[in-house]
């Protein structure tokens, strides 16, 4: 227990090779991205159930599919929207001003969605949360990094911090916005998200002093042509449904077919069409593009836990306790705790593995991740085999299923970040980072789709459902165990 004691106090607090503080911009940027996880995942944790809950209840009824469609695109675009957001800060901005005007239009998106009664004014907040999530996600991150320009476990240290705020503020933001949304009203959770964000854009405010020097404007404006772009793809997008030639089901298929194919294109233009990279460098884009698609595959499972791992504990489990109902959004806490507890072990364990010179590789790890992920899926189907008798199933069938969910993500998320920033080609470094963040667009996409198939007439359906996203991960991740020699021999000597 001391030992243990003793690495969490070194994995999240100091580094064991400086022995120095972290600087005081680490607390600024913690206590900001806090409440913006806690206003994002607080309403994310109720947004399926107010789209497809019946007027009575004071949701907008609409049908799973539907509901599906329009929480999927939702959380789609927020992945999406990290690379415009991306070169604004890069091109225009800066990383400090793309933080702060996010962190507000943010707010502004949240105080729409709080305004009842008025259908057109609540989707306009959800664009506007999107954009606002998309400018302020990933330069906030980037700050994080530029404060320790000498990288090292210090750094290491830093980002795990940072990480501790971004599970602490979705844990309580779950928490509040979950309960008000469920037993208060609706738009009194996301009320509570626009005050979370007010919070983190004054502390931001306030405290970046001590971001002196960083993120500042470029010298050098960039040409605004790749935003014209942007827009005029989004007023496209709006265009088309307004005017009813696509409704929101038909655009999410639309959006996935774009994102394979554009995917697709860019793989295959690096790695292949590309003169100027070697063929080490070109087995190495062959390698990230069976990771993107093992990312969007386990993302596409994971990301249930707001769609139909929600309707699940909505419908099908007894959340009675001491006769008191719990929320169903507050399942998706578990997620949360489970990182703040596991995270530490986990990295101890690799640690203790690579001394012991037995850590597996990269792709085998990747394949534990999704194996773990389907497994949890495989507790889904058999709590679903009691749903379909029409028994309400306990409360440990989601927090087992959330436990093996949690493990898998902590077994692929950082192993997969971390590779594509050694494998990515020099040139096109950024882009790859960007493409690690449309995997998980896609999946989030393809979850908001598979929920518009838990409908209360499909009831019967819910085993096959669950038992499928089971073997495509199961599949995927003994695949990625099986070839991982072959995998291992395409990256190139990099560990």
């Amino acid at each position: 227990m001391r030992a243990f004691t003793v690495y969490y106090r070194i994995y999240y607090m100091e580094s064991t090779v400086t022995n120095q503080k972290h600087p005081r911009g680490l607390y600024v940027l913690f206590f900001t991205e806090m409440w913006e996880r806690f206003s994002y995942y607080g309403m994310r944790a109720i947004l399926l159930l107010y789209l497809i809950k019946s007027a009575a209840d004071g949701a907008l009824g609409l049908p799973e599919d539907t509901g599906g469609a329009i929480y999927g695109l939702y959380t789609s675009s927020v992945y999406l929207l990290t690379l415009p957001g991306g070169w604004i800060a890069d091109n225009m901005l800066g990383q400090k001003k793309a933080i702060l005007w996010g962190g507000i239009v943010i707010m502004i998106g949240h105080i729409l969605l709080a305004v009842p009664g008025n259908n057109a004014i609540f989707f306009a907040g959800l664009c506007t949360v999107a954009i606002g999530t998309g400018l302020l996600k990933p330069n906030i991150s980037s700050i994080v990094g530029n404060l320790y320009p000498e990288g090292g476990a210090r750094r290491d240290a830093g980002f795990s911090i940072f990480y501790i705020g971004i599970n602490l503020g979705s844990f309580l933001g779950m928490t509040v916005v979950g309960y008000l949304g469920e037993k208060v009203g609706w738009h009194y959770g996301f009320g509570a998200a626009a005050i979370a964000m007010f919070l983190g854009v004054v502390a931001f405010r306030l405290n970046s002093k001590h971001l002196a020097g960083l993120g500042e404007p470029p010298e050098v404006k960039g040409s605004p042509t790749f935003l014209y772009v942007v827009a005029g793809a989004l007023v496209l997008m709006a265009t088309l449904v307004l005017t009813g030639f696509l409704d929101a089901v038909e655009l999410a298929n639309v959006m996935g077919y774009v994102i394979v194919g554009i995917t697709i294109l860019y793989f295959a233009y690096i790695g292949l069409l590309d003169k100027s990279l070697s063929v080490v460098e070109k087995k190495r884009v062959g390698v990230l593009f069976i990771f993107f698609i093992g990312a969007a595959l386990f993302w596409s499972g994971f990301e249930q836990a707001g769609s139909s791992l929600t309707i699940f504990a909505d419908r099908h489990t007894d959340r009675i306790i001491g006769g008191w109902e719990m929320p169903a959004s507050w399942f998706q806490t578990a997620n949360a705790f489970f990182i703040l507890v596991f995270s530490a072990p986990i990295g101890a364990l690799w640690i203790y593995l690579n001394r012991k010179k037995i850590n597996p590789y990269v792709p085998v790890k990747f394949g534990l991740g999704l194996i773990q992920m389907g497994f949890g899926f495989f507790i889904m189907y058999w709590a679903a085999q009691y749903a379909v008798e029409g028994i309400q199933v306990g409360l440990g069938w989601l927090v087992f299923t959330y436990l093996f969910h949690t493990l898998g993500e902590l077994f692929l998320s950082p192993v997969g970040l971390s590779t594509y920033t050694k494998l990515a080609p020099k040139k096109y470094y950024s882009q790859m980072m960007g493409l690690w963040f449309v995997a998980a667009s896609l999946g989030n996409l393809i979850a908001g789709l598979f929920s518009g198939n838990f409908s209360e007439d499909n009831v019967a359906e819910m085993p096959a459902l669950f038992l499928q996203v089971c073997l495509f991960g199961v599949g995927f991740g003994i695949l990625m165990i099986l070839f991982y020699k072959p995998l291992k021999n395409w990256m190139g000597g990099i560990e």
